[in-house]
């Protein structure tokens, strides 16, 4: 078992397995993924009487695969949390057919597509839609932020009573869509729109304990704007506020910087690690307003009475030509 009562987890057994083969001391196996001693142990002894079957939470026994038990953990090292650029291959995602390349680079043995995905289930693994992040983007810094910056401003805000927010700017289109509707299998359905594209531009603080403010507003974010809607937050709260903010130039701007210091304390501001937006939990009113609300409706327009008639507002068409 992991430590603080945690269940250690199916890639930490296999992690640990493979240390142990690469004659790694337990105790410092250990020590290297934060679980106790007597965990490793009890992995390695499993892994002695019934091989990877008795010590996974993932792979089951029964039909043996193409694969030993050592070949599948080092397949598992090769993969997981690995980019398939640094092993020669032309693209940056795992794919069924990279992985059967990998194997029959690695083992000499060829597989199957569907051997290739029973190997990949057996190891815990499944196709999923990855995060991407900006190769310019600094992981030391962006653990400084986790462990040290951000905990110590959680810590001022609570020593005085203030509260924590993050800031982040958006802009919605009119043409924007997201989503599925329901229609005849093999029929697209279409929905009508504004012929003109729109936008609607958004800025919005959120906090850690579900406080949030936001405005719209039409035109570009500058630095008056953005005083301007740093002054209704200070209207919004009367505490201390302790605002994380990304490293634009509009939040660095020199009349910002003056409004801040002209608050008396009463408003501070902190940049997040540059090209770190998942850090920012305001993206995710963004995607809400965004992605979730209005991409899920329509923008109407006017249109003449007789190009009208017969249609209710909204309802998706058949593609003329293809379905009736």
């Amino acid at each position: 078992m992991a430590r603080k009562g945690r269940r250690a987890t199916n890639e930490e057994r296999l992690t640990a397995i493979r240390m142990h083969e690469q004659r790694i001391p337990a105790v410092r196996i250990a020590e290297i993924l934060g679980v106790s001693r007597a965990s490793v142990f009890e992995w390695i002894a499993k892994y002695r009487e019934g091989g990877l079957a008795a010590i996974s939470t993932k792979i089951a026994s029964g039909r043996p695969t193409a694969l030993d038990d050592g070949e599948m953990i080092r397949l598992h090292a090769m993969i997981n949390g690995k980019d398939p650029r640094a092993r020669g291959f032309g693209m940056a995602l795992w794919s069924r057919p990279l992985i059967r390349d990998m194997i029959k680079r690695a083992f000499g043995k060829s597989v199957s597509l569907i051997t290739t995905g029973r190997i990949l289930g057996k190891l815990g693994m499944s196709p999923q839609r990855p995060l991407y992040r900006a190769w310019k983007q600094d992981p030391a810094r962006v653990e400084k932020w986790k462990l040290e910056e951000y905990p110590a401003i959680r810590a001022r805000a609570a020593a005085v009573g203030g509260v924590v927010l993050f800031a982040d700017e958006a802009s919605v289109r009119t043409d924007y869509h997201a989503g599925t509707t329901w229609a005849p299998a093999g029929c697209t359905p279409v929905v009508t729109g504004p012929a003109v594209r729109h936008a609607v531009k958004m800025v919005s603080a959120v906090g850690t304990r579900g406080e949030c403010s936001f405005e719209v507003h039409e035109g570009s974010m500058n630095a008056d704007r953005f005083t301007e809607f740093l002054g209704k937050l200070l209207h919004d709260f009367d505490k201390p506020i302790f605002l994380v903010v990304d490293g634009s130039s509009v939040h660095k701007a020199g009349k910002v910087k003056e409004f801040v210091a002209g608050t008396d304390g009463r408003l501070e501001m902190f940049f997040l690690p540059p090209y770190s937006p998942e850090l920012n939990p305001g993206e995710w009113v963004s995607k809400n307003a965004r992605h979730d609300k209005i991409a899920r409706g329509r923008a109407d327009e006017p249109r003449r009475a007789e190009s009208s008639r017969g249609r209710s507002a909204g309802t998706a068409e058949a593609v003329p030509g293809y379905c009736s």
